[in-house]
C-alpha cells in the first residue's frame, strides 16, 4: 500500500516560501465568504482596469497555473519532470465565440503538442471543444433530429477541420490528446466528434482520449459500449476518467427543464461508479488506455493496488495518473516516487483570460468537502517537519 501520508517526498519540491504561500491560499479558499468577496473584488478590479496583475501572478496564479505563454511553463515543466512528473499544458482561455479566435486558441493547442514531441516531459495535450466551436452549434447538433442550414453543416465542418488538425498532429508527433468532457446537452456531439477522431488515428495505439464523467449515472454502461464497438472497430480506446466539473449547472437544467437528472444520486454512487470503471478499464486495457484524473485518495490507491495485482508494469503507458497543478502533491509526488506515471495539469494564459479557471479551482476548493483541509493538515504537517529537522 503506497502512503499519502508522507510529506517529504509530497513537498520535496517546495520551497519554505512556497509552502507558506500554499498554506494562506488555502486558508483562504477554505473561506466561503472569503472566495465570494475574493471573486467580486477580482472581477471589479478588472473592469475598472486596476493594476491587480502582479498582486494575482504571485499569488493564486503562481499557484495553480505555469505561466502566460508555453514559454513561461519551462521552469514548471523542468520542476515538475526533476521529480518524475510530467505536464499536460492546459490553454485554459474560456469564453471566446468568434471563429478567428477559435482559429487562435486551435493553433495555440497544436504549439502545444509541438513543445510536446520528442519530449518525455510532455505525455500529453489536452482541449476543450468549445475553445474551437460555438456551443450553440455543439447543442444543435447534439440531438441528430435538428436540421442545419447551410451556414451551420459550414461552420461544423470548420469545427471537424480544427479538431482533426489537431488530432492530426498529435498522431505526428505520437503525443496523446485530451478531447475534454463538458455538459450533457453537448456532449453526445463531442464523443461522435471524439470516436471519429479514434477511427483515424487509434489504429495502433490510442492518441485521441475522451473524457468520460463518472458522475454521470450512464457513463459505466457508455464506457461497457464504447469499449466493445472500438473492439469491432479494430481501434484503441482512451480514456481519461474523472468524476466532474458540472454537476450543480447539470442538477438545475434537469430541474428546470423537467427531465431525470444525469447525476449520480450520491457521492457514494459516484465513487462505486468511479472505481468500477477503473477495474473494467484494466481488465480491458488491450483495447482501452487510461489517465485516471483525480484528487481522490482512494481510488488512487485503489488503481494502484490493481496494477500491482494485475501484473502490469507500474510505468505501462497505457496507464497514467494525473491532478491539478498546485493540489494533491501528495498523491502526485508519492505515486510517482513508487513508480507511477504521473502527469500535472499545467493551466496556463493571459492572466485576465484565466481568472474564471482560477476563481473556479477556488470554488471548487471550497465546495468539495475535506479538500482544502487536507491540503492544509499536510502543508502543516510538512512546515512542522522541516522546523523540527
Amino acid at each position: 500500500m503506497i502512503s499519502f501520508e508522507n510529506t517529504e517526498i509530497a513537498f520535496k519540491s517546495k520551497s519554505d516560501k512556497d509552502l507558506k504561500r500554499a498554506y494562506w491560499l488555502f486558508k483562504m479558499v477554505g473561506s466561503p465568504s472569503f472566495v465570494k468577496f475574493g471573486k467580486w473584488a477580482t472581477n471589479a478590479s478588472f473592469k475598472a482596469h486596476l493594476p491587480i496583475n502582479g498582486i494575482v501572478k504571485a499569488t493564486i496564479f503562481k499557484q495553480f497555473c505555469g505561466g502566460e505563454t508555453i514559454n513561461e511553463c519551462t521552469n514548471t515543466i523542468k520542476q515538475l519532470n526533476d521529480f518524475g512528473i510530467g505536464t499536460i499544458l492546459d490553454y485554459s482561455v474560456e469564453g471566446k465565440t468568434s471563429a478567428e479566435d477559435f482559429e487562435k486558441t486551435t493553433n495555440e493547442i497544436i504549439a502545444t503538442i509541438e513543445k510536446g514531441k520528442n519530449n518525455p516531459a510532455i505525455p500529453f495535450a489536452v482541449f476543450k471543444v468549445t475553445g474551437i466551436a460555438r456551443f450553440g452549434i455543439l447543442e444543435k447538433i447534439n440531438n441528430p433530429e435538428n436540421e442545419l442550414t447551410e451556414a451551420e453543416k459550414k461552420e461544423f465542418q470548420e469545427v471537424i477541420s480544427r479538431v482533426d488538425r489537431i488530432c492530426k498532429k498529435g498522431f505526428e508527433s505520437n503525443v496523446p490528446v485530451f478531447i475534454d468532457a463538458e455538459e450533457t446537452w453537448i456532449q453526445d456531439t463531442i464523443d461522435r466528434l471524439t470516436v471519429s477522431m479514434m477511427v483515424k488515428y487509434n489504429q495502433k495505439e490510442a492518441i485521441v482520449f475522451n473524457t468520460l464523467q463518472m458522475y454521470r449515472h450512464d457513463r459505466l454502461q457508455f464506457l461497457k459500449e464504447a469499449t466493445n464497438t472500438a473492439r469491432i472497430g479494430k481501434y484503441h480506446y482512451g480514456i481519461k476518467l474523472v468524476r466532474g466539473a458540472y454537476m450543480e449547472k447539470e442538477r438545475d437544467r434537469a430541474a428546470q427543464k423537467g427531465y431525470k437528472s444525469p447525476i449520480q444520486p450520491d457521492k457514494l454512487s459516484c465513487d462505486q461508479d468511479y472505481n468500477a470503471a477503473l477495474t473494467y478499464i484494466v481488465d480491458n486495457i488491450d483495447t482501452l488506455a487510461l489517465c485516471a484524473g483525480t484528487h481522490n485518495e482512494e481510488s488512487s490507491q485503489f488503481l494502484s493496488k490493481l496494477i500491482i495485482d494485475k501484473g502490469l508494469q507500474r510505468n505501462d503507458k497505457r496507464l497514467y495518473f494525473a491532478q491539478l497543478l498546485g493540489m494533491s502533491d501528495h498523491i502526485s509526488y508519492n505515486l510517482s516516487n513508487n513508480q507511477f506515471l504521473v502527469a500535472k495539469y499545467v493551466p496556463y494564459g493571459p492572466i485576465k483570460e484565466v481568472m474564471p479557471y482560477l476563481l473556479r479551482r477556488a470554488d471548487e476548493n471550497t465546495s468539495v468537502a475535506g479538500q482544502t483541509s487536507r491540503e492544509l493538515n499536510l502543508i502543516t504537517k510538512e512546515m512542522k517537519r522541516r522546523k523540527l529537522k
